[in-house]
């Protein structure tokens, strides 16, 4: 499977999103700007902000090219906006669940989790960080899940991290249930969705 290797820190600046909100903590050498003036951008055409916001959403998710352009075709055949049916697709993976749970400090963290087997879905496990989730479904760390010593301190550290209103969360017993699909005001990471609807509408 193809990956991006390029550092987190350093693509999450280039793209306008701070490393902070995805859940990276670390000190990186490229926080320090040595020179200013090597910061300062020419003016983005259309379609450099379009293409920009496109790769923004797939680096925020973790999702490639083909499976991206797989879920805007699917948003695209929803009744709603497209958009906005989009960010709900993307919300609804697996992966980002884990994530918003605080089971997992980001959200690639949390694919590890679930590649690894940790999760359940309605009481199986599920391996597939691309999994949608649905209204209805419960979610939930197996018994070594919850017994890893780092998820225990991913939850401690999250202790602080409210579930969206669409996850009922049960913080005693770990799970959680997925009462209603994503609304755009669940959404928190600044994003301007139309724009990427005007790139692939050309």
């Amino acid at each position: 499977m193809a990956k991006n290797t390029q550092p987190i820190v350093k693509r999450a600046k280039a793209l306008g999103v701070t490393p902070a909100s995805l859940g990276y903590t670390g000190k990186s050498k490229i926080e320090t700007i040595r020179n200013p003036k090597a910061q300062v951008r020419k003016k983005q055409s259309e379609y450099g902000m379009q293409l920009n916001e496109k790769q923004k959403v797939k680096f925020i998710y973790g999702v490639l090219e083909k499976q991206f352009r797989l879920y805007y075709e699917r948003a695209e055949k929803m009744p709603g906006i497209t958009g906005e049916n989009l960010l709900a697709i993307l919300e609804q993976r697996l992966d980002n669940v884990v994530f918003r749970l605080g089971f997992a400090m980001t959200r690639r963290e949390a694919r590890q989790l679930v590649n690894h087997g940790h999760i359940t879905v309605n009481g199986r496990k599920v391996n597939i960080p691309s999994f949608q989730v649905k209204p209805g479904m419960v979610i939930s760390l197996t018994e070594k899940g919850k017994s890893m010593q780092k998820v225990k301190e991913n939850i401690e550290d999250n202790a602080f991290r409210a579930a969206p209103k669409w996850i009922e969360y049960d913080k005693n017993n770990m799970t959680a249930k997925i009462v209603a699909v994503p609304a755009r005001d669940d959404i928190d990471m600044p994003i301007e969705e139309h724009l990427i609807v005007e790139l692939y509408s050309k």
